[in-house]
Parts: structure tokens; C-alpha cells; sequence
């Protein structure tokens, strides 16, 4: 997962070089990272129930053999089209990959207090990743090339292959006749690639063309709900859905995802735009946050969920990270690290609060048939709040700034006033979040922290 994670975040630094070396267009380069995101978006629903069917060790084993072999050819590229293509290839094998990793956690951490613990661990790679990525790609950029950012997937990903093989114990599955649903799996791929496309393509498309693609995409998924309602052996049992934490833990993670991660976007931004920090200083003024959230999901969340209930500690890390936005709604042009972005990087370390009380509620309801596809839901639905909240905040930011630009305004101010906006709106996602948390989400009972038996409910 620290893999996964962090590939996402270490091109983005180094995205000027790529351009320059390959000879990407501005619009084209966006690609890089959009290639990736697509298929890992995409596919994470279907990877999920192809754990169920086929072995969770068996799809973890796929997914990574595919993103080692792709991160290969996407360091020797030597074309923008052969990196579009590799990068895809391994946005293919990270979902199959991250699909099924809370799927493998929660049948192997059956006793509570291991549980918390294991979650804490998964939470503070997602943590670790994102910023580590930031980091590691300026350092690799300069002090080699940016070639080095895909080809240290490889001594990683066999590392993690030869220990996956020893330590996690193989499963049968239930077998494809279980819920091998053609349509349904075309339906939905079809759907998710369409939406996340959709979305991450925004600010490329016309409105006409994004309606559009967004209509198709709504159409897609609701043929798939449609189908799974009829199938005999549907891909996705709607049965998933009953469960108030389940449904109730995907909808708040949209929400807080959609404003955590384009915390991280936008205030890099913000910080290399309005600050004149360069991408190396930009990774290490973010390191707090991401030492704070890890510090606190490794450290300190498992206790917590222990004592007071992963709903009580959820609820905790929302109003954190809501003080957060609020702070950054009044950050200036002229901002000094200490007093103005400092506070913010530990506040959010309401994150660490969040992240593994949302997991817990997430696949607090899961049997051990359906802990595959939990974990695949889980996975897509915070893709999907990742990809929305950069789309949607971005544009709002970026259609603030060009309107006060177009007034007269000073290029700080106005890019400052678009960030400040784009923050404000995160802290309204955050309150609602806090919102649905407290109407959906129930406590979750010591008895449902523990791997339920297959065709058991368990008691939410």
C-alpha cells in the first residue's frame, strides 16, 4: 500500500522534467498521473469481488506482479505514449493490489485490539505515502533523473511479492460460479473508468462535454445497481448496502477525502505559487502533516477506538480537521510558515483520527465471503472522493482567481483569495461529513470488531 500511494503522488514533482525530456504537450502531461488514476480508479469494485471469488492472495499477487512489470517500461519510456501506456498498466495492478488489502486484514486480525492495531499500520502507510511521494520524487529528480521515480517500484515490488508468498495463507475462494457476472462487471468498469475519467478530466472539458460524459457514467452505474437488484449470482450483492456503517462510513469518507486530499493539492500550490517555495521545500514544509497524521494513526487512533468506539473517535478527527480548513480560510499572500501553515500541519492530524475510524465502521459489517468486495468498495469510494474533491475545489479555485485577475487584481492575491475559497468549501464538505456521521453511523459493538464466519451477520 505504501507502494501504491506513493506512486501516485511522486510523478507530480516531477512532471516539469518528464515534459521537458519526453516532450509532452501542457495539455497531454496531465496524463501522466491521469493514466494512472483511471484503471485504480476503475477497477477497485471489480478487483475487490475477484478476491471473493478467486483468493484475496491470489488477486494481491496479480496486482503486484503487473505493477512491478509495468513500472519497468515506464522508466526506460522513452515516447509520452509508451508512459501513457505503462502508467496505466500499472494503475491496473495497484487496484488489483490495494483491492483486497483490508479484505486480507480483517480475516487475518480477528482479535479486536489486533485489529485496531493493523488498521492503525494501513492508515499510517496512506499517510506516509502521500508524502513521502512528494519528497522522494524531488530528491530522485535531482539527484538523478526522473526515470529512478518508476524504477524504484521494482527492488520494491518483488521485495513485497517474496513476502506476500511466505506470510499471507492461501484461500480457495468461493468460486466463479459464485458471482461471475459478465455484464454487471462490464457495467460497472465501464462506469467507474467513465466517472473518474470525467472527473479528472474537468478542467479540460467543456461543460457540454462534461455533462455528457458525467450523464453516461451515471447511466453506466445505474444499469449495473439495476443488474445486481435481478442477477442470480450478482458481481456486487446489494445486501452490502443494508448495513448503516457501511453505506454510512463510504458516504462520509467521499466527503472527508474530497477535502483532505485537495488540502494536500492546493496548499502545495498555494506554497509554490503564492510563497515561491520549490518542489523540495514544498515536500518537507508538508512532512508535519504527514508525520502528525501517521503519528496519530499508528500511535495513538488504536487505543482510542478501543476505549471510545470508532464512531466517537470519528467524530473527534472531523472537528479537528474542520479547525484546519478553517484555519487555512484566512491564510495571506505574504503567509510565515510558523504561525500561519504549522498549526494547520497539526491539526490535521485529525486525519489519523478519521482514516482508521472510517475503516473500522467500513468493514464492521463485512462477512468473510464479502470482505473482498467491502474492501473494494471501500477503496473505490475514497478514489472517488480523492478525484472529485481535486476536480471540483481546483476549478472553484482556479474560477475565483481568473474572475479577480480579470478585475485588476494582483496575481498573489488573487490565486491566495482562490485557495482561501477552495478552503472554505472544505470545511463546509467537512461539517457535512460530521453531519452523516452523527445521523448514519452507529457504535460498533466489540462482537462485530471481530472476523465474522461466512453467511453470518454480523451485528453493526
Amino acid at each position: 500500500m505504501l507502494m501504491t500511494i506513493l506512486d501516485g503522488s511522486i510523478v507530480t514533482v516531477a512532471l516539469p522534467a518528464i515534459q521537458h525530456d519526453l516532450g509532452f504537450s501542457s495539455a497531454a502531461l496531465s496524463w501522466t498521473v491521469n493514466a494512472y488514476l483511471i484503471p485504480f480508479g476503475g477497477l477497485l469494485l471489480l478487483s475487490g469481488r475477484l478476491g471473493d471469488l478467486i483468493g484475496r492472495k491470489r488477486v494481491f499477487l496479480a496486482g503486484n506482479a503487473v505493477f512491478v512489470a509495468a513500472s519497468l517500461p515506464a522508466g526506460l519510456a522513452g515516447t509520452p505514449e509508451l508512459l501513457i501506456a505503462a502508467r496505466f498498466l500499472q494503475g491496473a495492478g495497484s487496484a488489483l493490489a490495494s483491492s483486497v488489502v483490508l479484505g486480507i486484514l480483517v480475516t487475518l486480525f480477528t482479535d479486536p485490539a489486533e485489529r485496531a492495531k493493523a488498521i492503525g499500520v494501513f492508515s499510517f502507510t496512506g499517510a506516509a505515502g502521500a508524502s513521502i511521494g512528494q519528497v522522494l520524487g524531488g530528491v530522485l529528480t535531482d539527484a538523478l533523473d526522473w526515470h529512478w521515480i518508476f524504477f524504484i517500484n521494482v527492488p520494491i515490488g518483488l521485495a513485497t511479492i517474496a513476502l506476500a508468498v511466505r506470510a499471507l495463507p492461501a484461500e480457495r475462494g468461493t468460486g466463479l460460479s459464485a458471482g461471475a457476472d459478465v455484464a454487471g462487471a462490464v457495467l460497472v468498469t465501464a462506469g467507474l473508468m467513465l466517472g473518474v475519467y470525467t472527473v479528472v478530466g474537468t478542467e479540460g472539458h467543456g461543460a457540454g462535454q462534461t455533462l455528457a460524459y458525467g450523464g453516461l457514467s451515471v447511466a453506466l452505474l445505474a444499469g449495473f445497481f439495476a443488474r445486481q437488484a435481478t442477477a442470480r449470482t450478482p458481481l456486487m450483492p446489494l445486501r452490502v448496502f443494508r448495513s448503516r456503517n457501511v453505506s454510512g462510513a463510504n458516504a462520509v469518507q467521499i466527503l472527508a477525502l474530497s477535502a483532505m486530499f485537495s488540502f494536500q493539492i492546493l496548499v502545495a500550490l498555494y506554497m509554490q505559487r503564492v510563497l515561491g517555495y520549490g518542489a523540495l521545500a514544498t515536500g518537507l514544509a508538508m512532512l508535519p502533516a504527514a508525520v502528525a497524521i501517521g503519528g496519530v494513526s499508528l500511535f495513538v487512533s488504536a487505543r482510542l477506538n478501543n476505549r471510545y468506539g470508532a464512531r466517537t473517535v470519528l467524530l473527534a478527527g472531523l472537528v479537528l480537521l474542520v479547525a484546519a480548513m478553517g484555519w487555512l480560510t484566512r491564510v495571506p499572500v505574504d503567509a510565515d510558515y510558523v504561525t500561519d501553515l504549522l498549526p494547520v500541519m497539526l491539526l490535521i492530524a485529525g486525519g489519523g483520527l478519521v482514516l482508521p475510524a472510517l475503516t473500522n465502521l467500513g468493514m464492521s459489517d463485512a462477512r468473510d465471503d464479502d470482505a473482498g468486495l467491502a474492501s473494494g468498495l471501500f477503496n473505490t469510494t475514497q478514489q472517488i472522493g480523492m478525484a472529485l474533491g481535486v476536480a471540483v475545489l481546483s476549478t472553484l479555485a482556479a474560477g475565483r482567481t481568473e474572475g479577480l485577475l480579470a478585475g485588476g487584481a494582483a496575481e498573489a492575491v488573487a490565486l491566495t483569495e482562490g485557495y482561501r475559497l477552495a478552503f472554505t468549501v472544505s470545511a463546509g464538505l467537512l461539517a457535512v461529513a460530521f453531519a452523516v456521521a452523527v445521523a448514519v453511523l452507529r457504535p460498533v459493538r466489540r462482537s462485530s470488531a471481530r472476523a465474522p464466519r461466512a453467511g453470518r451477520r454480523v451485528p453493526s
